[in-house]
């Protein structure tokens, strides 16, 4: 017996601002149904989701959801007006029997039902309008970026959750780790075009640029097609032959079709640019401590970061990483310890809270208003890295049009906006980035680009992010903070910091039944370097041959004569990126052999 469709989308149209979203869409969602919809930053998946929850109404087309069946929307902006608590709002459609839900949904999700709404944050609205949902548990449940604002222990519990649920599931997210998890088919907005396949997210990428590959090649069949019947035009009209008007409709035809395809959006052309280098210490920090309002923040808490670490810091939301990255900038005292800045620091900063973006502001008088950014006496230019750039041109890089720069912030989606706090950072040159929460709604696209960028960036990065994927293709260190001021110092990303966090809890068991051999974890030290140390010299030959390799792509891409007759622009850029990377080369090994010196001489 066939299933009945939980949700059926039947020719749907819908046109906002003269711009077709979605064109002759058609959609179903089954019973059971685990789905990733992906797509780039401002293809319509929010409006998707709210087509399919009722609350956008489509121009043409029809949505048909079977009597009984029920539907739920976690909305980015709940309204709750009318409410007095977090907890009324999250409990106001459950019968009394069930109200112990949003009670264990808000266990999980770290929400506080009494908090008044007036008080509340946009975090904690979300949070409770992501319990209301858990504990309603629709038979579909439309999830739109459910991870923002919850740390890595909230995003488990709701993975767990949701791999539990009998409910069927649409989801958006930015945490590739998330959704790898949870789909087991995805929904892929392109250009208005809805696909699907029934693989989760993990084969989302090869599927993707499959379906790009096919494209390309129907599209330079077209135009060699184009190009032939062109030349045959021409040579008809030379010879003076009697023109076959057949041909020369089907010709139109075909130019019409080419230029009826709608062009793929490019990547963004981001950059990050160090400026002078720093010097080799970038921060020190001696047995800091500090208490805010009671809560021990941390507790003799030691670091020592060197130029061109990539320090994490991971942790429940609250229990301090902002408060420990404005100690190390020197933005704060702490209570007792020190804290010492390297020379030449020059920090950029993104802004987690999005603090910085007028929202009634439009794109245009966001950077040109920036004092940083204001190029004196010209209204229409940007200063971009010590050079003047128009700043619609400037704009384009991040994938803005036209249009949207004369559009107010509070237009542009979530994403769209880290897009544009990214234009502001990446304008100045830095040596010392500190990157608050930067990945949220982030596309896939643009999360690979940044992660890209990071690794050639010839500066120093220090990262407080709940993206576990994100982490464990940038850090380089981790610190964990587990509360009650304890902050611990890993090697690696987050799966290496869960995989030694394992093994330290093996070894104190080992430690409290007189297994632990102290020898032997002294043999296995560098005598004479710190721990951070010790991981640099561990870390670095790695680093190096990673370097060596880009090199030599960069040489064989140089190595082409035409190169800089045909493409200046990317001849002037290899040129630049080739000499940044033997500069990195030469200070890493300059760092290794300093190191290796240093652990010899205290051997000796």
């Amino acid at each position: 017996m066939a299933r009945v469709p939980l949700l059926q989308m039947s020719g749907i149209s819908l046109t906002f601002g003269g711009d077709p979203v979605f064109a002759g869409l058609d959609l179903v969602v089954q019973p059971g149904d685990r789905v990733a919809l992906v797509g780039r930053n401002g293809s319509g998946k929010s409006t998707l989701m709210k087509v399919m929850a009722g609350l956008v109404e489509a121009d043409a087309g029809t949505v048909i959801i079977p009597p009984g069946k029920s539907v739920g929307y976690m909305e980015q902006e709940p309204e709750m007006s009318g409410f007095d608590t977090l907890g009324d709002y999250a409990t106001s459609d459950l019968e009394p029997g069930e109200l112990y839900k949003v009670e264990r949904a808000g266990e999980g999700l770290k929400f506080d039902p009494d908090r008044k709404v007036a008080t509340a944050s946009g975090g904690e609205r979300r949070r409770a309008a992501l319990a209301k949902l858990m504990a309603e548990a629709p038979d579909l449940m439309l999830l739109d970026e459910p991870t923002n604002h919850l740390d890595i222990q909230a995003i488990g519990w709701l993975e767990n959750e949701l791999k539990s649920t009998r409910s069927a599931f649409v989801l958006i997210s930015h945490d590739r780790a998330f959704l790898r998890e949870l789909s087991r088919a995805t929904l892929w907005i392109d250009r208005g075009m809805v696909r699907r396949q029934e693989k989760g997210f993990d084969a989302f990428e090869v599927w993707r640029d499959q379906m790009w590959d096919e494209e390309d090649m129907q599209r330079h069949k077209l135009n060699r097609l184009i190009k032939a019947e062109a030349r045959w035009a021409v040579e008809g009209i030379s010879a003076r032959r009697k023109r076959n008007q057949g041909r020369v409709r089907a010709l139109q035809d075909l130019r019409a079709q080419r230029a009826s395809q709608i062009k793929r959006q490019g990547t963004a052309d981001m950059m990050f640019e160090a400026g002078q280098k720093s010097g080799r210490k970038v921060i020190e920090a001696d047995s800091i401590s500090k208490t805010f309002d009671g809560s021990v923040i941390v507790q003799n808490f030691s670091l020592k970061v060197q130029r061109g670490d990539r320090i994490a810091f991971v942790g429940p939301n609250g229990v301090g990483k902002t408060t420990l990255l404005k100690l190390l900038l020197g933005e704060i005292a702490p209570d007792s310890g020190t804290v010492k800045l390297g020379t030449n620091l020059d920090v950029a900063v993104f802004d987690q809270a999005r603090a910085k973006l007028d929202p009634n502001l439009s794109l245009w008088d966001s950077l040109t208003n920036d004092p940083d950014m204001a190029v004196s006496g010209k209204a229409d230019q940007v200063m971009v890295r010590g050079m003047p750039r128009h700043v619609v041109g400037y704009l384009k890089d991040f994938l803005f049009d036209e249009a949207q720069a004369r559009a107010p912030v509070r237009s542009l989606s979530g994403g769209e906006k880290a897009r544009l706090l990214l234009a502001r950072l990446m304008a100045r040159q830095s040596n010392l980035l500190v990157l608050d929460e930067p990945t949220n709604d982030l596309d896939v696209e643009t999360l690979d680009l940044l992660q890209e960028l990071l690794d050639n960036y010839d500066g120093t990065v220090l990262l407080v992010s709940h993206d576990r994927d994100f982490l464990d293709r940038v850090a380089t260190m981790t610190i964990a903070m587990e509360g009650d001021g304890k902050a611990v110092v890993y090697a690696g990303g987050w799966s290496d910091y869960r995989s030694q966090r394992g093994s330290d809890d093996q070894k104190e068991t080992a430690k409290s039944k007189g297994n632990r051999s102290k020898a032997k974890q002294k043999q296995a030290e560098k005598p004479g370097l710190s721990f951070t140390e010790q991981h640099r010299l561990k870390a670095l030959p790695d680093e190096m041959k990673r370097t060596e390799a880009e090199i030599a792509k960069l040489e064989t891409l140089m190595a082409d004569p035409e190169l800089f007759s045909r493409e200046p622009v990317k001849f002037r850029k290899a040129t630049e990126a080739l000499v940044q990377r033997q500069q990195k080369l030469a200070a890493a090994e300059e760092e290794w052999l300093t190191l290796e010196e240093k652990a010899e001489n205290a051997a000796s």
